[in-house]
Order: C-alpha cells, then structure tokens, then sequence
C-alpha cells in the first residue's frame, strides 16, 4: 500500500502524540491518549481502547478538526476572509490558488488516511465477546465512514452534482504495505460509508461522553451523509430517528451563551452529539482553529462584515461576533464562538450538532414535498436563537432558501457553508464589503476545477496507479 501516509505506508496505531486525556474527559480512564508501538498486534480490549484513543487524538491535529477541516467550510465561501494583517497562513484558500504540491491539501488526505489505517486495525482485531470490544469496534466503525465522507467532500464532486459514477477516492479496508490502489468510483465511496455507520449503530451500546461517537451520533453523521447524496427519504428518516428517540435536546435562548462558553465535553444531552475534545495537555495549542480567530492569538480569520449583517440585532448567535479589534481596526468582526484559546481548557470542536440534525430534516422533508413539516423543523431552530423571531413561512424555493440561509447563521465558523453550496451546485459569491474580499475572487463559479482539491504531488509520485487519476484541471 503505497499511498503518501508515510514512505512505505506501514500503518501507525496512531498518530504518536504525546497526549493525556484529563478526567473530566475520559470515559475509560486507566489509558491515556497515547499508542501502540507499530510492531504490537491489538490483543485485548485494553490494546482496543489504546489504538483507540491515539485515533480520537489523531482528529485534533491541525490538518484535520482541529483547525484546516473547519476553516476550509468557512473561508473557500463567504463566511469568513483573511485579515490583510496576517500570518501567511492558509491564503491559498481564500485567494484560490491552490496546486498540487498544497501542504493543506497533503494533510487532509494523510491525515485522513493515518486515521482509517487506525481503524481498519481496531475493526480487523481479533478481540470480541464484550460490550467494550463491541463499543471500540463501532466507533472505529463509525469514524472510518467519517474519514471516508470528508475525502469525498474535498477530493471529489459532490455526489449530487456528479452522479455515482463519478470519481471517488481509494477505499482500504486492510493495511497492506505493498498494495497501490486507485480511486474507487464516488458511489462505490458512500456505499462504504453507508456500510460502516449501519454496522457502527448495533455496536455503541455504551453511552460515553461526547468526546466518542456513540449511537445517535453515528445515525446523525448517517443522516448527513444521506443528504449530501440526495437521498431525501433515508436523510429525513434518520434524522427524524435522532430527534424523537436520542432524548437530547436542542439549545435555548437561555442556555446559548452558557453553551458556546464551556470548554468542557458534556454528558447532559444538550445540543452536541460529537465533538473533537482538547483538554489540559491534549490540544493543538497555537495551531488550533479557536486561536486562528482569537486576535490574542493569530486572529487572520475574521467573519465577512456582509455576513455579520444578516443577522437581525436580536438574534442571539449576532453575539458570538464580537465589533473592533485592537490590531484589525474598528470594521474587523471578531468570531468569538471558540472563547477559550488562551484558557488552560481549550475549546472543543464541534462535529454534529442536535441544530444541524433538525436543518437536515427540514431540508430532506422540503425535498420530499411536505414544505409544513419542513417548516417546523426550521423553525424549532430558528425560533430559538431570536425571541422576537415568530418563524419562517415561506414557500417554494424561498423555503429552501431560508433554509440554506439559517443553516448559514446556524452553522457558521464550524465549516459548512462551503459544502452547502457545493452540493446545491451554487456559486460562491464574496461580498466585498468594507474591502474583506479586495484582490481575491468574488465568484468561484461551479465549472472552477478548484471547488476540489487535488490528489496531493506526493500520492502520485508514491502510487502510479492513482496518477492517472488526478482531478481534472490540475
């Protein structure tokens, strides 16, 4: 297996970091995050939730959740711009310019890859007969379908622009070192992941914190893959599951500024299924997406002041952008949904949230025809962030805009808006208000060959068989 992880390949259990889970944070806690040496075979349930925890701390590095993934969403649209008053750092995105030798692009796939490989060991272990060997092998399960559906989003066209047919990327099921796979078709792609979460939910019968993937998550990540295939019914049906059986609940105006404040994984239900956890020793530190915001850190990225104006002034989520900074002058709209950058407790990362399950189900209903049921899913959400808000009533193609719109001020800085569009086969459209967008593209129409990125330079070079397969346009 030849593909550009490392020189040969040879799978890593984990990503080797140096990392401890702190209490409050663990579920099992006599293993910290760490690893298994590369030469010791997964013997027991204990090794299980070694090779385990070494892949949930793996989401956390920068090229993955922990920074690129998130911001990519947010900044290849119309979110989010980079200050002129920056530190060089991911401006191929916001200008556009990106080639195959993009180190962002090189870590999203080896990152990727680095965690199927992971998993494919704790799936492919030989431990079984307990509800923990049940548990781990779900959510490794689960999260190789999750490495799956993020390299389809950012290595191939959108499934319901493309068709099934059209070009995924390299399914691996085994770790073998001498194998040099192509790229499987983009159907053959979320059939995989379509298998992997349906054999992840019977598996998670443990109820751990929201640092794990349990089984509501797994079924909510589910739901989200089935919209991003089109398949309205099985998207509206599995998140429906989610919210009349999982017995979480949604945020409330009371409790939304508490929420987004907390620098702590949950246990209570409320809001978040899954999130990337950073504790006390196990975070990203001044590479992690909270401090490319936080203007005491980096701060580059900054919300797009045409975007912060969509907000009405009694719209709760208006207040996670806060007005002025210091070092970027008085029009610089500071995203402050991840406060915590220079507490010692750093902010999580927010996978899937209760909110954007309710956005999934009411775009999937307004697909399957029933606009009425689409409306109250919208509005469950969108009555809750505005007291004086009284709900959407729109009709037809404006109700599919409004949903898109609230998915934008719902979801905004956790990476969605990019694929929002892109799976609608939308144009990005910058506002260049107060001079955010100055010297960068204002459109990338749906026909710019770079609304994906390439197969990384150091994935051809290593595999002949996937060299003919690079993107077209790069």
């Amino acid at each position: 297996m030849k593909l550009s992880i490392n020189k040969s390949f040879i799978p890593v259990l984990v990503f080797l970091l140096l990392i401890t889970g702190s209490c409050k944070k663990s579920f099992l806690d006599r293993e910290p995050y760490g690893s298994l040496p590369n030469d010791v075979a997964i013997k027991n349930v204990d090794d299980m939730e070694i090779a385990l925890n070494g892949t949930y701390a793996g989401l956390r590095s920068p090229a993955m959740f922990g920074r690129t993934i998130p911001l990519f969403g947010d900044e290849m649209a119309d979110n989010v711009y980079i200050s002129s008053n920056n530190s060089n750092r991911y401006l191929d995105f916001f200008q556009v310019n990106f080639t195959v030798n993009n180190g962002n692009a090189r870590g999203i796939w080896q990152g990727a890859y680095n965690t199927i490989m992971n998993c494919n060991n704790i799936i492919n272990s030989t431990v079984t007969g307990s509800p923990e060997a049940n548990q781990f092998r779900g959510e490794a399960l689960a999260l190789r379908a999750l490495m799956y559906f993020e390299l389809a989003k950012f290595f191939s066209r959108p499934y319901t622009v493309a068709g099934p047919t059209a070009m995924g990327v390299p399914i691996i099921l085994t770790n073998d070192p001498f194998k040099k796979p192509g790229r499987n078709t983009l159907g053959e792609v979320y059939a995989q992941i379509e298998k992997d979460f349906k054999a992840a939910i019977p598996l998670l019968t443990l109820d751990r914190s929201t640092a794990y993937i349990n089984n509501w998550a797994a079924k909510a990540l589910l739901a989200r893959m089935y919209q991003f295939k089109g398949d309205w019914a099985n998207a509206l049906a599995t998140a429906q599951d989610v919210i009349n059986n999982s017995g979480y609940t949604l945020l409330s105006l009371s409790t939304f500024n508490n929420y987004w404040r907390s620098n702590t994984v949950r246990n209570d239900g409320l809001e978040t299924l899954f999130e990337v956890a950073n504790d006390l020793v196990g975070n990203a530190a001044n590479d992690a997406l909270a401090y490319f915001y936080d203007q005491a850190g980096y701060g580059d990225a900054l919300a797009a002041n045409a975007f912060y104006n969509i907000y009405a002034a009694t719209d709760v989520r208006k207040s996670l952008i806060l007005v002025g900074s210091p070092t970027r002058g008085p029009n610089a709209r500071v995203v402050n949904k991840y406060p915590n950058s220079t507490q010692p407790e750093k902010d999580e990362v927010k996978i899937i949230r209760l909110s954007e399950v309710y956005l999934i189900a009411a775009e999937a209903a307004y697909n399957l025809n029933n606009e009425p049921v689409a409306r109250q899913y919208l509005n469950a959400v969108a009555t809750r962030r505005d007291a004086t808000f009284l709900g959407y009533t729109s009709i037809g193609a404006a109700l599919l805009n409004d949903i898109l719109l609230e998915r934008r001020k719902e979801l905004a800085f956790e990476g969605h808006r990019y694929w929002d569009l892109a799976r609608n086969n939308l144009n990005v459209t910058r506002v260049n208000t107060a001079g955010n967008y100055t010297g960068v593209p204002l459109t990338i129409s749906t026909t710019n060959f770079r609304r994906i990125l390439p197969i990384p330079q150091t994935e051809l070079d290593a595999n002949p068989t996937i060299r003919t397969q690079q993107n077209p346009g790069y």
